[in-house]
């Protein structure tokens, strides 16, 4: 007998639909709309010679035609690097309060089935994770949890936020999607913004790698970067795993969703991660498909020549080398001092919960800034001021 699973189009009780936004649709039908296939070499030399790109520049500079094209890609990534960062390199450290989720996706540590330790960090222990990470001179900290909203409620997660303001001159959250009153209660809290991974945006791949819990909804998850920004929130950053279906529809997906975002809502700020599919513990099978770093480099630098204004992110997920390589061609915020395990950071803490996923570049904030000023480039821990 065949399970009969939640529709994963149609919204759950209490979830929050956008009626007056067409952005996922326009997403969504760009996305199915692109053929990277019917790109040319004459198509990526116009796209690099175009002082603004379009979507369709954009799609070219993410297709097979562009891969002999990398170096010349790389080369108009770092100008317009230059252009509009400087030689600034951001920093942040993200910190996991708790490790419980309620939603079954195949390809993740924290998937509600695995058999993990499970923690959540009590305000004490919160608060002694971030005095940790303070100590280390890191001012901007990635407030993390699984997602279950039973056990990490939004009042739970919003005085997390109110505790990091008092260390930290900027905080984010990437936690389960939330509705726009609930983002602007943690705004009020004194979160700065919001992370999600839409995972893939080939929502028939989506289905079969969601199989339960408030994520498997994908509109509901494709909405809430916008639900975030009327909610308040200063910018939302957005990413797909690569490796979980069509590397390059997906990139071109995700740049389209920033894309029509940023020209709805010209204030808000714009961010892009990069990650790759990595190993977790009790990892099922789910045939992911290969993304290799110089695929990786043409999606980073793809980004930064279409949104040139956006920050861009590198994980942890990639190696040392890798990482030190992208700063300053293309990424413009780098993580330092990280652990996905609960309540690593602090001496007086246990090691309480395992991580969601191996990381590559376990270097300290030390260690990466000094990776930075190697490489020319001024590491920067704090780009906002408050003005109360």
């Amino acid at each position: 007998m065949t399970e009969q699973r939640t529709d994963h189009m149609k919204y759950m009780p209490g979830m929050e639909v956008l009626e007056d936004s067409d952005i996922g649709d326009r997403v969504i039908a760009a996305m199915k709309a692109y053929d990277y296939d019917k790109y040319t070499a004459s198509d990526v030399k116009r796209a690099l010679a175009a002082e603004y790109l379009s979507p369709d520049d954009f799609g070219a500079l993410l297709s097979p035609a562009a891969e002999p094209f990398l170096e010349q890609i790389a080369e108009r990534a770092k100008t317009e690097t230059g252009k509009h960062f400087g030689n600034s390199v951001l920093l942040f450290t993200p910190l996991y309060i708790a490790n419980y989720c309620e939603n079954y996706c195949i390809y993740c540590g924290f998937n509600c089935h695995n058999k993990i330790r499970r923690a959540k960090l009590d305000s004490d222990a919160i608060r002694r994770e971030m005095e940790a990470i303070a100590a280390t001179g890191m001012e901007e900290v990635l407030i993390l949890t699984g997602e279950s909203r039973k056990m990490s409620d939004v009042r739970y997660i919003g005085e997390a936020c109110r505790t990091a303001r008092e260390y930290f001159k900027n905080v984010g959250v990437e936690v389960y999607p939330m509705n726009t009153d609930e983002y602007e209660y943690l705004h009020s809290c004194g979160a700065d913004y919001v992370t999600v991974f839409q995972e893939t945006y080939n929502s028939d791949k989506y289905e079969t790698l969601h199989l339960a819990g408030h994520k498997r909804i994908f509109p509901y998850r494709l909405n809430a970067q916008e639900r975030a920004i009327r909610g308040g929130m200063r910018g939302v950053a957005f990413a797909a795993l690569l490796g979980l279906d069509d590397f390059r529809k997906d990139a071109f997906a995700t740049g389209m969703h920033a894309y029509l975002l940023q020209r709805k809502y010209p204030h808000a700020e714009i961010s892009f991660s990069c990650p790759r599919l990595r190993p977790i513990i009790n990892n099922d099978k789910i045939n992911p498909k290969d993304v290799h770093e110089r695929q990786l480099l043409q999606v980073m630098c793809a980004y930064r020549i279409f949104m040139p204004f956006a920050g861009l992110t590198i994980s942890t997920r990639e190696r040392a080398d890798f990482r030190d390589h992208v700063i300053g061609m293309c990424a413009t915020k780098i993580s330092a001092g990280v652990s996905t395990g609960i309540g690593e950071h602090s001496d007086e803490n246990e090691n309480e919960g395992d991580a969601q996923f191996e990381i590559s570049d376990g270097r300290t904030l030390d260690e990466v800034i000094e990776g930075i000023r190697r490489r020319g480039l001024q590491p920067v821990l704090n780009d906002y001021v408050y003005i109360q």
